[in-house]
């Protein structure tokens, strides 16, 4: 019969088991710290799959993945940053960075920097050796040397790559889930990669809004559960946390079809469940270049010199906020009429000087408003809109190429006013913001600095492209100041463009 212990009882013995603890050199693990989880990811990636056709699939494992975490939509670039094609869309997901730091513009891996940029699994291996990394693919760049990979390096402890026969994925899929499976349930991998492409096959055979599409979602949506059922299967899976990534490299078009700049080829998602995520949740700032960020997080890995960042990070962007009161279309014709994605209405505290403006032109481009990328890059395409990969979610917009697009008196000159921010004389500040200008004779762009209402004065004048760029002005404040307040004033004549982001002073 085992011996009962009263609390007190209970009180002295674990008393004496500290003091023993102490006079060892040793420590007695807490309650919480033994049960300390240990931290795993896997990230599934499904080639060519579109969001839309998903959730009307008979997929139950997907969708219940919707259900249980997170679902968000992203969009791609376009050319000429990058083809929306597998080599850009993977090279973005294993690095967590856009196609002009990986270097990989399409299929053919031309200029690719993985050596500056390696996967998320390298980075892993580099910075903590002792962790299990695996990546599973049946498309040959992704896992292996003998095309113009591979994405995931030889660092990587277990690579399996499998060559698609006449059959294609179809049977090579399932070949890759297996072998995952067993590798996840049975061995003890830290982070993972396990690709699947036959959705993408499906595509560009019979098109995303054929029935054979649905289909293919289906079959390997039991692929994913056999993966899923394998992580639940470990024998200590009661004392890991997994973080679970569902994410595609492209999307395709109802015809079947991908590389251009239609919303339907540059539409992405990220499916996500794991701790600190909350059932259901849907979101919009979420980029390709997270998933990497957030794995690469979940297992202890901090701070990589990346673009994405960890689904956990707060989003504090004042612009974020604006996002229920955006609206549809009014003047634009190019945009569906159930896209909602503009306002002129600015976040609390901040404001929009129009004073200057003309009368006229195109309504949702009149000063400077508040847009998504999804309703700003389908109001004229292929004219490096889908560029502005930098910015997420709600971002703020100048455009006199499409206010011009409607008759019109006087010129554009709009100007973007952030609120007043404390500051301390003699002290310098960082002022960040992410920014997509493109240039032309004829238009100006200036970033204004005023302390304690005094005269605004230039601190950055754009003078050439700046394409989807991460800015910072070291702002020198002079004595005496106790706030500051800046200004963005963008002037032009059916010119081009410009937008900010994500507005900070640090």
């Amino acid at each position: 019969m085992p011996t009962v212990l009263s609390g007190r009882a209970l009180a002295v013995a674990a008393t004496a088991t500290a003091l023993l603890a102490t006079a060892l050199g040793t420590h007695a693990a807490t309650a919480d710290e033994a049960a300390a989880p240990v931290n795993k990811v896997l990230v599934i990636g499904i080639d060519g799959t579109v969001l839309d056709r998903v959730k009307v699939a008979d997929a139950p494992n997907l969708n219940g993945l919707m259900a249980q975490g997170l679902t968000a939509r992203s969009t791609l670039y376009a050319n000429p940053m990058a083809a929306t094609s597998s080599g850009p869309g993977w090279s973005t997901i294993a690095t967590g960075v856009w196609p002009d730091k990986h270097g990989v513009k399409d299929n053919s891996f031309t200029g690719k920097n993985y050596t500056a940029y390696p996967d998320f699994l390298t980075r892993v291996e580099n910075a903590k050796p002792a962790l299990n990394t695996y990546a599973a693919a049946d498309w040959e760049p992704i896992t292996s040397t003998d095309q113009n990979g591979p994405i995931f390096s030889a660092k990587v402890d277990k690579r399996l790559s499998l060559k698609g026969d006449r059959d294609g994925y179809g049977s090579e899929d399932p070949k890759i889930a297996a072998a995952a499976a067993a590798e996840l349930r049975d061995q003890n991998p830290d982070a993972a990669f396990v690709y699947l492409g036959e959705i993408d096959h499906a595509g560009h055979s019979s098109g995303a809004a054929s029935q054979e599409y649905l289909n293919t979602i289906a079959r390997v949506d039991k692929l994913i559960g056999q993966l899923l059922t394998a992580v639940q299967a470990r024998p200590t899976y009661g004392q890991e946390s997994w973080k679970i990534l569902v994410t595609t490299d492209h999307g395709h078009t109802n015809a079947g079809g991908h590389g251009g700049s239609t919303i339907q080829e540059r539409g992405t998602f990220v499916i996500a469940k794991g701790a600190g995520i909350p059932a259901g949740s849907v979101r919009g700032d979420v980029k390709l270049v997270d998933v990497a960020a957030t794995a690469l997080a979940h297992v202890g890995v901090a701070g990589p010199a990346i673009d994405g960042v960890p689904l956990d990070a707060p989003d504090d962007d004042p612009f974020d906020t604006l996002r229920p009161n955006l609206q549809a279309c009014v003047d634009e014709t190019g945009i569906p009429a159930a896209t909602k994605g503009f306002t002129h209405t600015p976040p609390a505290g901040w404001s929009i000087d129009n004073s200057k403006m003309g009368t006229g032109g195109v309504t949702e481009w009149a000063g400077w408003a508040f847009a998504t990328d999804e309703f700003w890059s389908q109001a004229q395409r292929d004219q490096w809109r889908e560029l502005n990969v930098r910015s997420r979610d709600v971002f703020a917009v100048a455009d006199s190429d499409e206010w011009d697009d409607k008759s019109h008196t006087g010129s554009y000159d709009s100007t973007l006013i952030t609120p007043k921010w404390a500051v301390t004389g003699g002290s310098t500040r960082n002022l960040t913001f992410q920014t997509h200008y493109r240039h032309e004779a004829g238009q100006s762009a200036q970033v204004l600095v005023s302390y304690n209402g005094g005269t605004p004065a230039v601190v950055k004048n754009y003078t050439a492209d700046a394409v989807a760029r991460s800015e910072s002005i070291a702002l020198q404040v002079p004595a005496g100041a106790t706030d500051v307040q800046v200004r963005f004033r963008y002037s032009g004549s059916n010119n081009w463009y410009w937008t900010v982001d994500n507005v900070k002073l640090g």
